[in-house]
Protein backbone atom coordinates (compact mmCIF):
# COMPACT_ATOMS: atom_id res chain seq x y z
CA UNK A 1 0.00 0.00 0.00
CA UNK A 2 2.92 2.35 0.73
CA UNK A 3 4.23 1.90 -2.77
CA UNK A 4 0.77 2.57 -4.21
CA UNK A 5 0.47 5.78 -2.20
CA UNK A 6 3.81 6.90 -3.58
CA UNK A 7 2.62 6.23 -7.14
CA UNK A 8 -0.55 8.22 -6.42
CA UNK A 9 1.44 11.19 -5.13
CA UNK A 10 3.73 11.17 -8.16
CA UNK A 11 0.70 10.78 -10.47
CA UNK A 12 -0.86 13.92 -9.01
CA UNK A 13 1.99 15.89 -10.61
CA UNK A 14 2.73 13.63 -13.59
CA UNK A 15 -0.32 11.94 -15.19
CA UNK A 16 1.96 9.51 -17.08
CA UNK A 17 2.89 7.96 -13.72
CA UNK A 18 -0.75 6.84 -13.34
CA UNK A 19 -0.23 3.93 -15.75
CA UNK A 20 0.68 1.29 -13.12
CA UNK A 21 -2.53 2.09 -11.24
CA UNK A 22 -4.53 1.86 -14.45
CA UNK A 23 -2.95 -1.49 -15.27
CA UNK A 24 -3.59 -2.82 -11.78
CA UNK A 25 -7.24 -1.73 -11.53
CA UNK A 26 -8.59 -1.66 -15.08
CA UNK A 27 -9.60 -5.33 -15.15
CA UNK A 28 -11.41 -5.41 -11.77
CA UNK A 29 -13.16 -2.09 -12.46
CA UNK A 30 -14.23 -3.33 -15.89
CA UNK A 31 -15.62 -6.55 -14.35
CA UNK A 32 -17.47 -4.54 -11.69
CA UNK A 33 -19.08 -2.40 -14.39
CA UNK A 34 -19.77 -5.31 -16.73
CA UNK A 35 -21.55 -7.22 -13.95
CA UNK A 36 -23.92 -4.28 -13.60
CA UNK A 37 -24.54 -3.58 -17.27
CA UNK A 38 -24.13 -6.94 -19.03
CA UNK A 39 -23.13 -4.90 -22.12
CA UNK A 40 -19.48 -5.24 -23.06
CA UNK A 41 -19.31 -2.09 -25.18
CA UNK A 42 -21.03 0.00 -22.51
CA UNK A 43 -18.71 -1.49 -19.88
CA UNK A 44 -15.64 -0.49 -21.93
CA UNK A 45 -16.99 3.05 -22.38
CA UNK A 46 -17.88 3.44 -18.73
CA UNK A 47 -14.50 2.01 -17.63
CA UNK A 48 -12.76 4.56 -19.80
CA UNK A 49 -14.80 7.35 -18.17
CA UNK A 50 -13.91 6.05 -14.71
CA UNK A 51 -10.19 6.31 -15.35
CA UNK A 52 -10.45 9.67 -17.10
CA UNK A 53 -12.35 11.04 -14.10
CA UNK A 54 -9.93 9.40 -11.67
CA UNK A 55 -7.01 11.04 -13.42
CA UNK A 56 -8.73 14.43 -13.53
CA UNK A 57 -9.73 14.30 -9.85
CA UNK A 58 -6.58 12.59 -8.56
CA UNK A 59 -5.21 15.82 -7.02
CA UNK A 60 -8.22 15.77 -4.66
CA UNK A 61 -7.67 12.14 -3.60
CA UNK A 62 -6.71 11.77 0.05
CA UNK A 63 -5.84 8.48 1.73
CA UNK A 64 -8.48 7.62 4.37
CA UNK A 65 -7.29 4.23 5.58
CA UNK A 66 -8.97 2.18 2.84
CA UNK A 67 -7.53 0.97 -0.44
CA UNK A 68 -7.28 3.31 -3.44
CA UNK A 69 -9.54 0.84 -5.23
CA UNK A 70 -12.48 1.94 -3.01
CA UNK A 71 -12.18 5.43 -4.46
CA UNK A 72 -12.14 3.98 -7.98
CA UNK A 73 -15.16 1.78 -7.26
CA UNK A 74 -17.06 4.82 -5.99
CA UNK A 75 -16.33 6.61 -9.27
CA UNK A 76 -17.33 3.45 -11.18
CA UNK A 77 -20.58 3.17 -9.27
CA UNK A 78 -21.45 6.77 -10.02
CA UNK A 79 -20.59 6.34 -13.70
CA UNK A 80 -22.69 3.18 -14.00
CA UNK A 81 -25.73 4.93 -12.59
CA UNK A 82 -25.11 8.04 -14.65
CA UNK A 83 -24.96 5.85 -17.75
CA UNK A 84 -28.12 3.98 -16.76
CA UNK A 85 -30.00 7.26 -16.41
CA UNK A 86 -28.49 9.06 -19.38
CA UNK A 87 -28.08 6.31 -21.97
CA UNK A 88 -30.76 3.91 -20.82
CA UNK A 89 -28.16 1.19 -20.23
CA UNK A 90 -29.95 -1.76 -18.66
CA UNK A 91 -29.00 -2.40 -15.01
CA UNK A 92 -28.38 -6.08 -14.40
CA UNK A 93 -27.55 -8.27 -11.46
CA UNK A 94 -25.40 -11.35 -11.90
CA UNK A 95 -25.93 -13.74 -9.04
CA UNK A 96 -23.48 -16.45 -8.04
CA UNK A 97 -25.32 -19.53 -6.71
CA UNK A 98 -22.99 -19.88 -3.71
CA UNK A 99 -23.43 -16.19 -2.87
CA UNK A 100 -27.20 -16.64 -3.15
CA UNK A 101 -27.06 -19.52 -0.67
CA UNK A 102 -24.95 -17.37 1.67
CA UNK A 103 -27.52 -14.60 1.45
CA UNK A 104 -30.32 -17.07 2.16
CA UNK A 105 -28.39 -18.30 5.19
CA UNK A 106 -27.96 -14.70 6.44
CA UNK A 107 -31.66 -13.97 5.87
CA UNK A 108 -32.33 -17.13 7.90
CA UNK A 109 -35.57 -18.07 6.20
CA UNK A 110 -36.48 -21.66 7.03
CA UNK A 111 -38.08 -23.59 4.18
CA UNK A 112 -37.00 -25.67 1.18
CA UNK A 113 -33.85 -24.39 -0.53
CA UNK A 114 -35.25 -24.35 -4.08
CA UNK A 115 -38.35 -22.46 -2.99
CA UNK A 116 -36.23 -20.05 -0.93
CA UNK A 117 -34.04 -19.35 -3.96
CA UNK A 118 -37.10 -18.56 -6.09
CA UNK A 119 -38.58 -16.38 -3.36
CA UNK A 120 -35.29 -14.59 -2.80
CA UNK A 121 -34.99 -13.81 -6.50
CA UNK A 122 -38.46 -12.26 -6.43
CA UNK A 123 -37.67 -10.32 -3.26
CA UNK A 124 -34.36 -9.02 -4.60
CA UNK A 125 -36.23 -7.63 -7.59
CA UNK A 126 -38.43 -5.63 -5.21
CA UNK A 127 -35.56 -3.93 -3.38
CA UNK A 128 -34.82 -0.26 -3.87
CA UNK A 129 -31.66 0.38 -5.89
CA UNK A 130 -29.72 1.64 -2.85
CA UNK A 131 -30.62 -1.51 -0.91
CA UNK A 132 -29.67 -3.72 -3.85
CA UNK A 133 -26.26 -2.04 -4.05
CA UNK A 134 -25.56 -2.88 -0.41
CA UNK A 135 -26.62 -6.52 -0.81
CA UNK A 136 -24.67 -6.86 -4.03
CA UNK A 137 -21.46 -5.50 -2.53
CA UNK A 138 -21.72 -7.46 0.69
CA UNK A 139 -22.88 -10.86 -0.54
CA UNK A 140 -22.08 -11.11 -4.24
CA UNK A 141 -18.76 -9.26 -4.12
CA UNK A 142 -17.79 -10.18 -0.53
CA UNK A 143 -16.76 -6.65 0.36
CA UNK A 144 -16.01 -5.66 3.95
CA UNK A 145 -18.35 -3.17 5.61
CA UNK A 146 -15.54 -0.64 5.81
CA UNK A 147 -15.01 -0.78 2.04
CA UNK A 148 -18.76 -0.66 1.35
CA UNK A 149 -18.97 2.42 3.54
CA UNK A 150 -16.11 4.06 1.68
CA UNK A 151 -17.62 3.32 -1.75
CA UNK A 152 -21.11 4.46 -0.76
CA UNK A 153 -19.89 7.33 1.43
CA UNK A 154 -21.34 5.85 4.63
CA UNK A 155 -19.75 5.03 7.94
CA UNK A 156 -18.79 1.39 8.42
CA UNK A 157 -21.38 1.09 11.18
CA UNK A 158 -24.11 2.64 9.04
CA UNK A 159 -23.32 0.16 6.25
CA UNK A 160 -23.69 -2.73 8.74
CA UNK A 161 -26.98 -1.44 10.12
CA UNK A 162 -28.42 -0.90 6.65
CA UNK A 163 -27.41 -4.39 5.47
CA UNK A 164 -28.99 -6.04 8.50
CA UNK A 165 -32.18 -4.05 8.05
CA UNK A 166 -32.31 -5.12 4.41
CA UNK A 167 -31.78 -8.73 5.49
CA UNK A 168 -34.77 -8.41 7.79
CA UNK A 169 -36.84 -7.06 4.88
CA UNK A 170 -35.71 -9.96 2.72
CA UNK A 171 -36.53 -12.47 5.43
CA UNK A 172 -40.06 -11.10 5.76
CA UNK A 173 -40.48 -11.03 1.98
CA UNK A 174 -39.19 -14.59 1.54
CA UNK A 175 -41.58 -15.88 4.18
CA UNK A 176 -44.50 -13.91 2.72
CA UNK A 177 -43.80 -15.12 -0.84
CA UNK A 178 -44.96 -18.72 -0.77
Amino acid sequence: MEQELQVIEVSKKDPAAFQPLYEKYHEPIFRYIYQRTDDKEAAFDISQQVFVKALIHLPRYAFKGVPFSSWLYRIARNEVYRSIEKNKVQRTLNIDVDALKGLLHEADADEGLIQKEKNLTVCLGQLAEADMQLIEMRFFESRAFKEIGQILELTENNAKVKVYRILEKLKKCILATR
